[in-house]
């Protein structure tokens, strides 16, 4: 790592801080949803982006320190783009001495054909590429297949899906694929953008962009991330909250019958777990119930 044994005391110490953490809520992730079993071999998607170098960096970290065996193997796909650079993830993965498979297919002109101009792609381009990789990791015979989303995106999807899904849904840590043969893990769900980039910048990663679906500024997640990135900068804690309540749903509080039987439910003789304390407010600190306009102090405790 020569950009680090570059970089003064003080920077190296801010960057040792970043790289533990980042290593720790990954570690954490892993061990939480069992991403990782003894015996795995982990489909490594990488795009050339900041969040897949990332997470191919940490996991490689991990395969050194962790008390199981796993092997690993990146995969990229090659859309076919105009200007794509092919020769740098082969580089970069060779000089890392990891193994790693390039899948060329050319979904590019496929979405360009089927979507008009002006409308967004991801839609349609994240079907192809996800029924590409499926297939792919079938062929090398993983077992997991990991991919780069963090706890932001998490979050946006949770956004997305509220506002014009009319779904209570995010992007979960681990899941099973519509077919039920693959299973997909994130294990940056736990880390946060900012410290991604921060950690891709210092590191140097080749980052390679998407001239297909990211440079279209009309995209709804776009504005949803300026929203969270505000909401950051002016309310310290609130990502951190908004993520934690992810992990802490109570059923009998929501209005899904689907998810709770409140047709068959009856008063009774003892208390109530979890039960509806009237109006109280018991998580929230009473003088601090004020508009956040006026006061932009206000904190969530107890949780």
């Amino acid at each position: 790592m020569s950009q680090i044994s570059a970089l003064d005391s003080k920077k190296k110490y801010s960057f040792n801080k970043l790289q533990k953490r980042i290593r720790r809520f990954t570690g954490q992730a892993i061990a939480d949803f069992n991403m990782i079993e003894d015996g795995d071999k982990v489909m490594v998607c990488l795009s050339g982006g900041k969040d897949s170098y990332t997470m191919l960096d940490v996991l490689l970290y991990m395969q050194r320190v962790a008390p199981i065996k796993f092997t690993i193997v990146a995969v990229n796909l090659d859309q076919k783009q105009p200007g794509f650079p092919e020769h740098v993830l082969p580089r970069y993965l060779s000089e890392l001495g990891v193994d790693y498979k390039i899948v060329e297919e050319d979904t590019y002109s496929i979405v360009l054909d089927k979507i008009p101009e002006g409308k967004t792609t991801c839609s349609l381009c994240s079907r192809l590429r996800r029924g590409i990789l499926y297939r792919t990791a079938t062929e090398l015979g993983a077992t997991k297949i990991a991919l780069g989303h963090h706890r932001d995106d998490i979050l946006e999807t949770l956004f997305l899906n509220m506002f014009h899904g009319g779904q209570l849904k995010a992007m979960p840590p681990k899941l099973v694929s519509d077919d039920g043969k693959q299973m997909v893990i994130r294990p940056l769900a736990y880390c946060a953008e900012k410290d991604i980039a921060r950690y891709s910048s210092i590191l140097e990663f080749p980052i390679i962009p998407c001239n297909l679906c990211g440079s279209q500024d009309n995209l709804q997640r776009v504005a949803i991330k300026g929203m969270l990135n505000d909401w950051d900068k002016r309310f310290p804690g609130r990502i951190e909250s908004m993520f934690k309540a992810l992990q802490n749903v109570t059923p009998s509080h929501l209005a899904d019958t689907k998810l709770f039987n409140f047709a068959e439910l009856t008063t009774q003789a003892t208390p109530y777990e979890n039960g509806d304390l009237a109006f109280d407010p018991p998580t929230f600190n009473p003088r601090l119930l004020v508009d956040e306009q006026e006061e932009s102090s206000v904190k969530i405790i107890n949780l």
